[in-house]
């Protein structure tokens, strides 16, 4: 039985879309790092994952959950 290695296509998603791969030499946290230019709120997310799906390494950008406002505590 021969052993057969495949190279996983990876994946990022945030808020409903799903968001090109910038390439393999960055890790999913600098992936991250290059999309908060175009979504700020990214910046306090956290990087989840990756879920395995056949050959597809899918990672999802989770916002961090806080309080706003004039309720916030400091």
């Amino acid at each position: 039985m021969a052993i057969e290695v495949t190279k996983l296509t990876r994946e990022f998603a945030y808020n409903g879309m799903t968001l090109m791969d910038p390439g393999q030499q960055f890790t999913p946290e600098q992936v991250k790092d290059v999309y908060a230019a175009q979504y700020p709120e990214l910046t306090t997310a956290a990087v989840d994952g990756p879920e395995h799906k056949g050959e597809v390494a899918r990672y999802t950008f989770v916002r961090a959950a806080g309080a706003k406002g004039a309720d916030a505590q400091i």
